[in-house]
């Protein structure tokens, strides 16, 4: 038989919220460090140090699962203000409307290419340090 796994209890909502608003604190002091011409938006370094606070089981997930949950959900109103501002810049989008697609799709794919080759090369430098070999590669020497 199985054993049941003893339910974890969520902490509770004020408890997340502090949880989530000291880890923005802590963000924006780091983030008010960077030189001026080197900007690191605050919730980007909030993001950074929730994961890592997960890693290492300081923060469990349940002390914060129901109210990232939340804010997940509200993710879709809050691109409500730049659809806004870009119907209100329609003329600007009739001009140069062509060249912000162009531009985007070509970043796109350069993000995509560069992703995949230093994925490739993350895994090349992975199994050389730790001499392992990939199933796909032992199968072409075994058929060799």
């Amino acid at each position: 038989m199985e054993k049941k796994q003893p339910e974890k209890k969520a902490a509770p909502i004020l408890v997340q919220m502090g949880i989530f608003a000291a880890i923005l604190f802590v963000s924006a002091l780091i983030s008010s460090l960077f030189p001026k011409s080197f900007v690191v938006p605050t919730p980007l370094i909030g993001m950074i140090i929730l994961y890592i606070l997960l890693a290492t089981h300081i923060v469990k997930l349940e002390q914060v699962e129901k109210f990232g949950d939340f804010m997940i959900s509200l993710i879709a109103f809050m691109f409500v203000p730049s659809g806004v501002q870009l119907a209100g810049s329609l003329d600007l989008m009739k001009r140069e409307g062509l060249q912000d697609i162009i531009v985007s799709v070509l970043a796109t794919i350069i993000i995509l290419v560069v992703i995949a080759y230093v994925g490739a090369l993350v895994i090349k430098i992975h199994q050389k340090l730790t001499g392992r070999v990939d199933d796909d590669e032992e199968t072409e020497k075994g058929a060799n």
